[in-house]
C-alpha cells in the first residue's frame, strides 16, 4: 500500500525540482527524500527518476503520478478534516502562534473567508518567533507556530518540532514619496542616505547589514526599529529610508514608495512549526490556505 507521505513527498519534489529542494520544504534531509522515492518505485514497480551524478530528472510516469497524488492528498485531507470535525472527542480548536506581520496582513484575511464556526475554533497568539517557539514544547499552549527567519541565523527550535515551508517574503526597499526620485535606483544613489533600520542586537539586523556591506553601503542609521508599521510610519514622515519585506507591505500608506532595486538580494523564509503529534488534515489545510494567501 502506498503510503500519503511519500506521496505528499513526490508532489513536492516534482513541483520544487529537486530532491534537496524538496527536503528544505518539508523539513527533511535530501537522503531521506531519495529513500522515499526509492520506496515508492519498489511499491509501484515504475521507474520514477533519471539519476545521474549531477542532477535527479523525474520521468513522465513521476510526473501524472504527482498530479494524481495532488488530488487525492486533497480529497484525503477534506475527509479526514470532515470526520475531525464531527466527531464528538475529536478536539476542535486550532492554537496558533504567528508573528506580527503576519498577524497584521495575512491571517485576517484568511479568517474573514472562514464560517463562523470555523472561526469561533482558532485560538490566535501574536508575538515574536522567539517567544512563539517555546509554546511548541512538552505541554506547550500551541498546536503550530508560523514563524520566519532571515539568513541561517537567530533562531533554534526542538528537534521534536517539524518543519513546513510556508513563503519567501522578498526584502525592498521603502522610500518618503517626497523624496526627488532616484530612478534607477543605482546602489551608489543610496550611499549618503539616512536609514532606519533593526536593532543591532537582532539577528535580522546582521545579515541586512551584511547585504548593505557587501555593497559598500555604510548606513547612515537616524532610527532603529523593529516594528514595520513604525518604520513605514517614519518613511512616510521622511525621515529615511527602510528595508521592509513585502508582506509588511500590505496596506502600506501612501506617502511611501516601493522601489525596484536589483542590486538587493535578501529574503525572510516563513514557515510552520508544529510537534507531529498535533498534526491533523485540517492543519495540513490551513498551511495550503496560509501559502496559497501569501502567494
Amino acid at each position: 500500500m502506498l503510503k500519503p507521505e511519500h506521496l505528499r513527498t513526490l508532489t513536492e519534489v516534482i513541483q520544487r525540482g529537486s530532491f534537496a529542494a524538496a527536503a528544505n520544504r518539508l523539513g527533511y534531509t535530501a537522503s531521506a527524500v531519495s529513500q522515499q522515492m526509492a520506496i515508492l518505485e519498489r511499491k509501484t514497480g515504475v521507474r520514477l527518476f533519471h539519476r545521474s551524478a549531477r542532477r535527479v530528472l523525474p520521468t513522465s510516469a513521476a510526473e501524472v503520478m504527482a498530479r494524481h497524488a495532488a488530488i487525492v492528498l486533497a480529497d484525503m485531507d477534506r475527509l479526514i478534516a470532515a470526520v475531525e470535525r464531527t466527531h464528538r472527542n475529536t478536539k476542535q480548536e486550532i492554537r496558533l502562534g504567528v508573528f506580527p506581520s503576519f498577524g497584521l496582513n495575512v491571517l485576517p484575511g484568511l479568517l474573514r473567508e472562514m464560517e463562523p464556526e470555523d472561526r469561533a475554533e482558532f485560538k490566535v497568539s501574536v508575538a515574536e518567533p522567539s517567544q512563539l517557539i517555546p509554546g511548541l514544547g512538552v505541554g506547550g499552549e500551541l498546536d503550530a507556530a508560523i514563524v520566519y527567519q532571515v539568513g541561517n541565523s537567530g533562531l533554534s527550535w526542538p528537534s521534536s518540532v517539524q518543519r513546513r515551508w510556508i513563503a519567501e517574503d522578498p526584502f525592498r526597499v521603502v522610500l518618503p514619496r517626497a523624496w526627488p526620485s532616484l530612478a534607477p535606483y543605482d546602489v551608489e544613489q543610496f550611499v549618503d542616505l539616512p536609514w532606519i533600520m533593526h536593532h543591532p542586537a537582532s539577528s535580522d539586523a546582521s545579515v541586512l547589514d551584511g547585504v548593505l556591506n557587501r555593497w559598500n553601503l555604510h548606513p547612515r542609521v537616524v532610527a532603529h526599529s523593529d516594528d514595520f508599521s513604525a518604520t513605514l510610519a517614519m518613511v512616510g514622515a521622511s525621515l529615511g529610508a527602510a528595508l521592509v519585506p513585502e508582506l509588511a507591505l500590505r496596506g502600506r500608506p501612501e506617502d511611501v514608495v516601493v522601489v525596484d532595486a536589483p542590486w538587493l538580494n535578501v529574503s525572510r523564509s516563513i514557515f510552520a512549526l508544529y510537534l507531529p503529534d498535533r498534526e491533523t488534515a485540517r492543519l495540513r489545510l490551513l498551511f495550503d490556505a496560509l501559502t496559497a494567501t501569501c502567494a
